[in-house]
């Protein structure tokens, strides 16, 4: 199992930008992938790139506004989140899975313990 670390959530204003690190170790980690968890709702797939070749894909609710992106040598993985919005305030996951299309929960057999991003209108 990969071991997966997030930081960088935190409280911003509408408009503004984050950027969430994931420093990963151990495992097979074809795909690193973010989701994010409002309170109340479902655990909702937000991003993913591959660690060969760094292909990456959007949810369309952040297509945009969002990068995904890696640096190997560190071993780690960021979300640059600009423009952000109210409704983006979650609990972000980072997750990791040998599957190179995974982009549910259940896919994903590592995750992080989670990050909280706030954001206020």
């Amino acid at each position: 199992q990969v071991q997966l670390v997030e930081s960088g959530g935190g409280l911003v204003q509408a408009g503004g930008s984050l950027r969430l690190s994931c420093a990963a170790s151990g495992g097979i980690r074809n795909v690193m992938a973010w989701f994010r968890q409002a309170p109340g709702k479902e655990r909702d797939f937000v991003a993913r790139i591959r660690w060969s070749g760094g292909s990456t894909y959007y949810s369309d609710s952040v297509k945009g506004r969002v990068t995904i992106s890696r640096d190997n040598a560190k071993n780690t993985v960021y979300l640059q989140m600009n423009s952000l919005k109210p409704e983006d305030t979650a609990v972000y996951y980072c997750a990791a899975t040998t599957a190179i299309y995974a982009t549910r929960p259940v896919d994903f057999g590592s995750w992080g313990q989670g990050t909280q991003v706030t954001v206020s209108s």
